[in-house]
């Protein structure tokens, strides 16, 4: 019965994405894009991957179709192209897909355990993780310990992919008219079903965003998937009541501080580890027992990791907001 609903899922994908290529409408193209998002999470659930589940939902449907509509206001509102090498394309396209599909056919079935990942990797993560971390989650123990380098990689690009939007968006062009994408100084205030259910969504929304950042050693979830959520949030709140109300509730020093201190964070913890004596993001030598150590040291990089995920959202949506509208 899954795997029908499974394939009646990537059915649905396929349809989804053609759709999505061919409308000329860009806000048909982005409401699109938003439900193959909701799609790809629906997948994920399947496969039994909830974290990555959770964060496609939350920044591929959630956040980005808000910045993607933050876009719109800045361009038109149909595609125009030019329709000169299309045969080109098409062949390129056909020759990349045949590649990909002849790709498939040398990969192991879906749950086969005789498949290579399962031979080494997997059992020694699951054998090993009680052992040195002990925790239930392994997947938060292999993206924050084990690969603890990898994951801080992550942080700085996140870091440094909200500098760089940052600094392209906040050079104004001239002849603006100085209006904010949307009317969004106003917000949905105006509107009445909207503000209900909003106000009702947001506590929830940044509970379940804390209950995701301090529970991801014992269920899915973590920094990533706390940090786009309490930002969708927080961006809820701002489409509600205006942007100006959501600046001040957290303002662009904060937002900015935790970017900064987020990634800072998790290379401190870093640093620390060797001014203990221990190698970097070897977290054994932050307590007497190295399991502890482990414990206290995945916590407090999770916490960096979910601010600057915050941080970097939100200050992206409002550098988006306050871009002035070309005359």
């Amino acid at each position: 019965m899954i795997i029908v609903f499974a394939l009646f899922l990537l059915s649905l994908l396929v349809i989804t994405a053609v759709a999505i290529v061919r409308t000329e409408n860009l806000f048909v193209a982005v409401m699109l894009t938003s439900i193959f998002s909701l799609l790809m999470a629906a997948n994920f659930f399947i496969l039994d991957a909830a974290d990555v589940a959770l964060t496609e939902a939350a920044v591929g449907a959630g956040i980005t179709t808000v910045i993607f509509l933050g876009a719109l206001a800045l361009t038109a509102e149909r595609e125009h192209y030019g329709r000169t090498g299309g045969r080109l394309v098409l062949a390129v396209v056909a020759v990349l897909a045949a590649l990909i599909i002849y790709a498939t056919f040398d990969k192991p079935r879906l749950g086969d355990p005789e498949a290579p990942v399962h031979q080494h990797l997997a059992p020694w993560y699951l054998e090993k993780t009680p052992e040195y971390i002990d925790i239930p989650n392994v997947v938060t123990a292999v993206l924050g310990s084990f690969r603890g380098y990898d994951t801080l990689g992550e942080v700085f690009v996140v870091f440094a992919a909200c500098i760089g939007v940052l600094f392209i968006l906040g050079a104004r062009p001239e002849g603006g008219t100085g209006a904010a994408m949307n009317s969004l100084g106003s917000g949905l205030k105006h509107h009445l079903i909207p503000q209900v259910v909003g106000r009702l969504l947001i506590p929830f929304i940044i509970l379940f965003g804390l209950y995701v950042q301090f529970h991801g050693e014992y269920g899915p979830g973590g920094g990533f998937q706390a940090g786009a959520l309490i930002a969708t949030g927080v961006i809820l709140y701002a489409l509600l009541e205006g942007e100006d109300a959501a600046l001040k509730a957290v303002p662009q020093p904060v937002l900015m501080g935790l970017v900064i201190g987020g990634a800072s964070l998790y290379g401190g913890v870093g640093l620390l580890c060797i001014l203990l004596g221990g190698n970097f993001l070897d977290y054994s030598v932050l307590a007497s027992d190295p399991v502890v150590g482990q414990q206290v040291g995945i916590l407090l990089i999770e916490a960096g990791v979910g601010m600057a995920v915050c941080g970097a959202l939100l200050s992206i949506f409002h550098a988006f907001a306050a871009r002035p509208i070309s005359s």
